[in-house]
């Protein structure tokens, strides 16, 4: 096997470079367009690639973990052309789907750090592994640090290892979800040693001490020193355990902000998937909304909310799972705006039957273009028009981009 020479011609989903050649496309690992590599190439991937001819685009990485850690994969790449990337993604998946729009540049919405962090902790002998999985691979990097990560979170990560080690399962991984609250950090453990509760003093203490706001085990909250609250536009919210939370505070005012503009002067508001009512709650003050959420805790949180008074107008909820059983045509009538906000997975069933409806406006908010671009070709083949796509950044350094689609029945 000899090496070869690899121009590199685009930018990958993954952030890979990709090499367009006769014989198919070559991937290249921390190749940036414009560059010249060489390497040995194996199915169609390039082997230990050495970069002979740098882009003017490429940037020292800012993190000692990079080489290794499978978080972070442009980090090489400045800042204004990786915006650019994120955009095309957002392009290229609605292309994919015949879908030719303006889409507009990228909301850099990383600022502050990521306030949610999913870690994982495992054995190493007699000591303790905190963080992520390397590149393609089980094993995992034990972290120091983490750019991408709220400050708050990375001063706490030797408390967190500490934590971790008292419930590490004999085999396997621990989950550690964390997240920054205005009251303290909320931690939830998940796939903890099975006999765990003999370890409640021993956690508790801990709490105390690192004054985290709650700590969760396998679903249990075992100490909640003070209620962990997110701030949602006004209103104070107390955060489930291991919850979904928008990943960055930026993120969460640039897509609500995208979200309210959307739905405009609509004075009914079906919110679906709407999760803890990130948007729901925002939307109460301006116009009666029924928030639709399959998660039972997420719906709980928000129940609470919604029993002190927060100066909002009509504001109902409904646990339901939409993805098996969407609002069909008749429940959307009385709407005069939707906004849904779903899984990865998307809203297919969902956008069916909003294709049927007669509703006037359509805010559909996502964190996958390509479920995104299907959910709207849906959309579109009903007779929706497209006025805007907006994609917004708050997985800095990652192939990952949520985006912000706005349509109109004429």
């Amino acid at each position: 096997m000899s090496e070869r020479e690899i121009e590199i011609t685009t930018l990958g989903h993954r952030g890979d470079g990709v090499a367009e050649t006769e014989t198919g496309p070559i991937y290249v690992a921390g190749a940036l367009p414009g560059e010249i590599v060489r390497a040995n190439v194996v199915d169609g991937r390039a082997q230990k690639p050495v970069i002979e001819k740098p882009s003017p685009d490429r940037i020292e990485p800012v993190c000692r973990h990079y080489s290794a850690c499978g978080g972070c994969s442009v980090q090489h790449l400045a800042e204004e052309p990786y915006l650019v990337w994120k955009s095309g993604l957002v392009e290229k998946a609605l292309r994919d789907r015949g879908i030719e729009t303006e889409v507009s540049g990228t909301i850099a919405a990383t600022m502050g750090g990521r306030r949610r962090a999913v870690l994982t902790a495992t054995r190493a002998g007699r000591h303790t592994l905190l963080g992520y999985h390397e590149k393609a691979s089980h094993r995992l990097v034990d972290i120091a640090e983490c750019p991408v990560l709220d400050p708050v979170i990375v001063e706490a990560l030797p408390g967190l290892k500490s934590l971790a080690s008292e419930v590490l399962p004999k085999k396997g991984e621990l989950r550690m979800t964390v997240l920054v609250t205005t009251t303290g950090l909320d931690v939830a453990l998940d796939k903890a040693d099975k006999g765990y509760e003999r370890k409640i003093p021993a956690l508790s203490q801990k709490v105390v001490d690192q004054n985290l706001a709650r700590l969760s085990v396998n679903g249990e909250v075992i100490l909640e020193l003070r209620p962990p609250l997110l701030d949602m536009g006004g209103i104070g919210i107390v955060a489930a355990p291991g919850g979904f939370a928008q990943a960055t505070l930026a993120a969460e005012h640039a897509l609500s902000k995208l979200v309210l503009e959307g739905v405009g002067k609509a004075r009914t508001i079906a919110d679906l998937f709407s999760g803890v009512g990130t948007f729901a709650l925002r939307l109460g003050r301006q116009a009666n909304v029924h928030a639709v959420e399959g998660d039972a805790a997420a719906l709980a949180a928000f129940d609470k909310a919604l029993r002190k008074p927060q100066g909002l107008k009509k504001v109902t909820f409904e646990r339901r799972d939409l993805s098996r059983r969407p609002l069909v045509k008749e429940e959307l009538e009385p709407y005069d705006a939707v906004v849904f906000d779903p899984p990865r997975a998307g809203a297919q069933a969902q956008a069916e039957q909003l294709a049927l409806s007669r509703v006037k406006t359509i805010v559909a908010v996502s964190c996958n273009p390509a479920t995104l671009a299907r959910d709207l070709r849906i959309l579109l083949d009903g007779g929706y028009v497209l006025q805007s796509v907006t994609p917004v950044d708050q997985f800095h350094y990652s192939p990952h981009i949520e985006a912000v689609a706005v349509l109109t029945r004429p």
